[in-house]
């Protein structure tokens, strides 16, 4: 088994990645999706690459393709919406050529 295999099996041995139902001790898990995007403007080779396989499978009407991103995130309560704002626009874009949206995700 590759070492992604056994990092993404859960485990009831307690080895390997957490029960991600599980609440941790600052308050229960919960889900964020930080969406990624590039900018109008900005050249989107992979958006071509796809919109140029859309028409080899004959399929017409599709006017434009632009590629992204989501990262999905586990946080606890104590994370704050500053606390993602920052990690979104310092770590997970560039915001020179990227804008990006965080949507919590209920339960």
């Amino acid at each position: 088994m590759i070492a992604a295999e056994r990092l993404l099996r859960r485990r009831s041995d307690g080895i390997g990645p957490p029960d991600y139902n599980a609440s941790s001790p600052k308050g229960p898990a919960m889900k964020v999706r930080v969406f990624v995007s590039l900018k109008n403007g900005v050249l989107d080779p992979q958006g071509r690459a796809i919109h140029h396989a859309i028409e080899g499978l004959g399929i017409n009407g599709v006017e434009d393709v632009r590629a992204g991103k989501m990262i999905e995130l586990e946080v606890d309560a104590s994370v704050t919406d500053a606390q993602l704002e920052e990690m979104a626009s310092k770590l997970l874009t560039n915001t020179v050529i990227e804008n990006y949206r965080i949507e919590r995700v209920q339960p």
